[in-house]
């Protein structure tokens, strides 16, 4: 029987009933792999760009602010795409990002001077801003809390498989065409994933292949739904949301842990390249490694969490221990730079990478956790993922005006340690118990 038919009565459990459908993790799967192509597409200029110089003669600065572009846009519009997302749905906002940002990938690959490519890279942003709130509403919406980590850190490891395998893909397509054929090829990929999407993705009653047993253990598994939805929480303003110390936690601990994990997608390979003394082979597979030891690692992180959950320990305890204890280990990307040997820099920033992916998994858990209604989740996801991309714009230019005046990694690598940290204390003891947001009537009404 079909999620459109007749529903009959089912016991809440956390096992699974053998003839349940798994429609949840096809969705999430294939989540996973639009979150691959869109950050393969932002990753793949920080990868081709010091293969460029004979096209564009860029100071470090200027890189900075390239890079910097795509995030003014990309982190401005989040504050409109998580209401976007809320507004139609994942299966539509999804697609359409999709598509923008593919056009103006392959954009990319014609321009021919700083500010058309300043230019292809602001129109970027604004295409993939929908993305990461589009896929927390699908979380929200298609699993139970109980497996709401691990599908959290499936998605989320898109952005570490985009960024790493844009080191491979990139270099293997330069080193065997040219740096334009990057862009288009990429671009492609992610219009036929929209058309997959759009074909494919629906909410779980009105997927005809999802059947009744697994709508039932979603829903009864605490997913979030407008049929669950209490009519007054449904009600709270978008703007209202500021007024809670839990969403304005959530915005300034997100923005320190971008403030680290932006390093990776934008001067990672400059300086393996220029510090290391990497060449385009070892950039490739050497390259690689954090990033695959992130992928890993967040998945376990993931796992033992939603284990956890379901051994009894509390979402506040859990989220916590996470978000705090990956914020933690990431700040020994600091000694990175100090270190004298590039496997011991590799090592380090292995484990730096790593642990911030433990934590944004748990981050990227929360807006599913405490919003007060479904129609929150994206709107609350597109918050903090506005504050913590205005690292995306200050931390490359930071690092770049570091780089130039110093010469050096070391100051601003130390710099990043330090706000991972700051970001680690803010969730111990800044935000407060991880649960649904209490609504005030009077907020409902303005």
């Amino acid at each position: 029987m079909t999620a459109l038919g007749s529903k009959t009565a089912a016991t809440p459990s956390a096992t699974p009933p053998r003839l349940m459908t798994r429609k949840r993790w096809v969705i999430i799967w294939l989540a996973f792999i639009g979150l691959s192509i869109n950050y393969l597409d932002r990753s793949s200029l920080s990868v081709a760009l010091p293969f460029m110089g004979k096209d564009f003669e860029l100071t470090a600065t200027q890189q900075g602010l390239i890079f910097a572009a795509f995030f003014w846009a990309y982190d401005f519009c989040q504050l409109a795409a998580g209401w976007y997302v809320d507004k139609v749905g994942p299966r539509r906002s999804f697609s359409l990002a999709a598509v923008w940002w593919s056009a103006f990938t392959m954009v990319t690959a014609a321009a021919s001077s700083f500010w058309s490519l300043f230019a292809a890279r602001f129109l970027l942003g604004v295409g993939e801003s929908p993305a990461p709130s589009t896929a927390a509403k699908v979380v929200a919406t298609w699993f139970p809390v109980r497996e709401r980590a691990f599908a959290t850190s499936i998605w989320d490891s898109g952005s570490r498989v985009g960024a790493v395998t844009a080191l491979p893909i990139v270099t293997l397509i330069v080193a065997l065409t040219s740096w334009h054929a990057v862009f288009i090829i990429i671009g492609v990929a992610g219009i036929i994933w929209a058309a997959v999407w759009w074909k494919y993705y629906r909410s779980p009653e009105e997927h005809q292949g999802a059947n009744t047993a697994e709508v039932d253990y979603i829903r009864e598994g605490g997913a979030r739904g407008e049929a669950s939805d209490d009519a007054g929480a449904a009600k709270l303003p978008w703007r209202s949301l500021f007024k809670y110390r839990t969403v304005l936690s959530m915005m300034f601990g997100f923005f320190c842990l971008n403030s680290a994990i932006y390093f990776f997608i934008t001067f990672f390979p400059s300086y393996l390249v220029k510090e290391r003394g990497f060449d385009l082979l070892k950039l490739g597979f050497f390259g690689a490694i954090p990033g695959i030891c992130a992928v890993l690692f967040g998945w376990l992180g993931g796992y033992l969490a939603d284990r956890a959950v379901r051994a009894g320990a509390s979402v506040t305890k859990v989220r916590k221990t996470a978000i705090a204890g990956g914020l933690a280990g990431g700040s020994v990307i600091m000694f990175a730079a100090l270190v004298p040997e590039a496997w011991m820099a590799l090592a380090l920033l292995s484990v730096a990478y790593s642990s911030l992916t433990v934590a944004a998994t748990g981050i990227w858990s929360l807006p599913a956790d405490v919003a007060p209604s479904s129609r929150h989740v994206g709107s609350i996801g597109g918050l903090q993922n506005f504050a913590s991309n205005l690292a995306g714009i200050f931390t490359p230019i930071l690092i770049g005006v570091l780089v130039d005046q110093t010469g050096s990694f070391v100051a601003p690598l130390a710099v990043i340690g330090a706000v991972s940290l700051v970001g680690a204390a803010n969730y111990l003891f800044i935000m407060g118990k991880i649960e649904p947001l209490k609504v005030k009537e009077a907020w409902t009404q303005q």
